[in-house]
């Protein structure tokens, strides 16, 4: 065997209780699991053997909510994940992502989540060398990463080339348009559709327009994972309509990011697994994921209401830059409630500034618009707006709305996975970008108890498989690949907070990507084990 783990704690990601036992690997894969009192594994001439001393051996953690769709490629290292024992992320998230696209696309994309994934159009950091899903899905192939990647076609993207950044219903011929774009990208290897339903330009889709993708989605056997059109006001609203159109459609749905925040959802989390559970009795196919924070993160122009977004970038810029149109935008954002702040007339105090594109800007990161406002001597809105054409919209924002009562109820759901929504960049980004999983494992399995050790496994490994229809990763089992982590349960923990956020975790000593390792003793390896996981034709991966 290449390699012997000897004496782990095997929590196999089943939810079944933990169990000692050595673990074997060869060419990649668990070959032998011998429990105690049976006959030991021994490592061959050229193997080793791990002593793991009572850590815990878990399958490698699934972040089912990603948004590494460039570090990957920029800094294969990846240590903000690998470091946290995940093995697979799902990227192509929210709607926005970068590919397909064509040159035009391309440039809009880039511009459009610039506080996403850093690289506005002229940054060179990264070589945009491919415009269809599987040839980006190569270029990660190609490149190596830490960690392997699973993509999801992302339903903006696909409607800023067959429709653009236009607030209209699409037409017969656009749609048609649309459907062979997804139905291309599923060939090519996605495991689904995302949509950023409070995003421009894939927020101006109708529940038509999207039930007629869903069914191309479920054509393929993938699955719909919406950023659906409220987590605010209306949020209810906007989860039942997800589950209504992709029934209708008869697709897979994964609600991404499912969260009830802002004061008027305060305790309200019964009411949305009540509505789940009266889905999946009814034979409906749903999962979901979380992080386990409080705090939300996005951009600052995601604010905005969706009417000055449209014609996308130059078009907000050229309105921001006008008076009269702004004056109508400040009504809007903080009496009515925009829909880019999820109908909630927006309060400034709870916006944090996370990071800027532009350095020169970097006095504003780590406060609040209004906190910046007030030392400015103007209203809030003014700053934002400022900040927004300074920053060409490259800003990205903490939005603190949310609510831990409602965070511990929805994790606990059994069709609930684990989600870093992690954004890399900016000089203070969210913790849950370096600590999600640390986090679970940590405050709440260790210290809180809101989840059972071998339940939050099953949580972050298995069930993010089975939606991902993976036949051999998710469990510690015989003849599956061995993506495995090594961790202490006694010690794990993040160690990132919002005041340093870019600190690795503690306690995961060891993280194991097809048998190699990409964290040894605590350290970063130098090993690029990871690569693009592709949907199958049979549906799998």
């Amino acid at each position: 065997m290449d390699l012997v783990i000897r004496d782990a704690d095997v929590v196999d990601g089943s939810g079944r209780p933990a169990y000692r036992a050595d673990v074997g690997i060869e060419n990649g894969r668990i070959t032998t699991i011998a429990r105690e009192g049976e006959a030991r594994p021994a490592a061959g001439p050229s193997g080793r053997t791990v002593q793991a001393d009572g850590l815990t051996l878990a399958p490698g953690f699934i972040d089912m909510h990603a948004h590494s769709d460039l570090a990957l490629l920029r800094d294969p290292d990846h240590s903000a994940k690998a470091a946290q024992g995940v093995t697979l992320e799902v990227i192509g998230q929210d709607g926005l992502s970068y590919a397909p696209v064509d040159d035009r696309t391309l440039e809009q994309v880039r511009s459009a989540i610039t506080g996403w994934n850093g690289s506005a159009p002229g940054d060179t950091s990264v070589d945009f060398d491919w415009r269809t899903v599987g040839e980006y899905l190569d270029r990660i192939d190609r490149q190596g990463t830490a960690v392997n990647a699973a993509y999801l076609i992302p339903q903006g993207s696909v409607r800023m080339l067959a429709v653009g950044w236009d607030d209209r219903p699409a037409t017969a011929a656009e749609t048609a348009a649309m459907q062979r774009l997804v139905a291309e990208g599923l060939e090519q290897g996605a495991v689904g559709m995302s949509s950023g339903l409070t995003y421009t330009p894939g927020m101006y889709a109708s529940d038509a327009e999207l039930t007629e993708l869903c069914r191309t989605v479920a054509s393929y056997d993938g699955y719909y994972s919406p950023h659906h059109r409220s987590y605010g006001e209306g949020a209810l609203q906007a989860y039942e309509e997800m589950v209504t159109l992709t029934r209708e459609a008869g697709c897979a749905l994964h609600l991404a990011h499912a969260t009830m925040n802002f004061g008027v959802n305060k305790g309200k989390a019964h009411e949305l697994t009540a509505l789940l559970d009266r889905a999946l009795a009814d034979g409906a196919d749903i999962t979901l994921d979380t992080y386990p924070y409080t705090p939300g993160c996005t951009t600052l122009v995601a604010m905005l209401p969706s009417w000055a977004s449209a014609g996308g970038p130059e078009a907000i810029l050229a309105r921001l830059a006008d008076e009269e149109t702004c004056a109508r935008i400040r009504h809007v954002m903080e009496i009515e409630g925009a829909d880019g702040c999820h109908g909630v007339p927006m309060d400034w105090n709870t916006i944090e500034i996370s990071g800027v594109a532009d350095p020169a800007l970097s006095r504003f990161v780590g406060r609040t618009v209004a906190e910046s406002a007030a030392e400015a001597g103007e209203e809030p809105f003014f700053t934002a707006r400022r900040l927004l054409i300074e920053d060409r919209l490259g800003s990205t924002i903490l939005q603190h709305v949310g609510h831990e009562e409602n965070v511990r109820h929805i994790m606990r759901h059994p069709v609930h996975t684990g989600g870093s929504d992690g954004i890399l960049q900016g000089d203070k980004p969210h913790p849950r970008a370096y600590g999600t999983f640390p986090q679970y494992l940590g405050r709440y399995v260790r210290e809180l108890g809101v989840l059972s050790l071998e339940e939050c496994v099953a949580h972050l490994t298995s069930r993010a498989a089975r939606r991902l229809r993976l036949t051999d990763r998710g469990l510690v089992h015989e003849g599956y690949r061995a993506d495995l982590v090594l961790f202490d349960a006694e010690t794990v923990a993040p160690g990132s907070s919002f005041e340093n956020p870019r600190v690795l975790p503690t306690g995961i000593p060891h993280v194991l990507i097809d048998g190699r390792f990409v964290m040894e003793d605590g350290h970063r390896t130098d090993v690029l084990a990871g690569g693009a996981v592709r949907r199958t034709p049979s549906g799998g991966a």
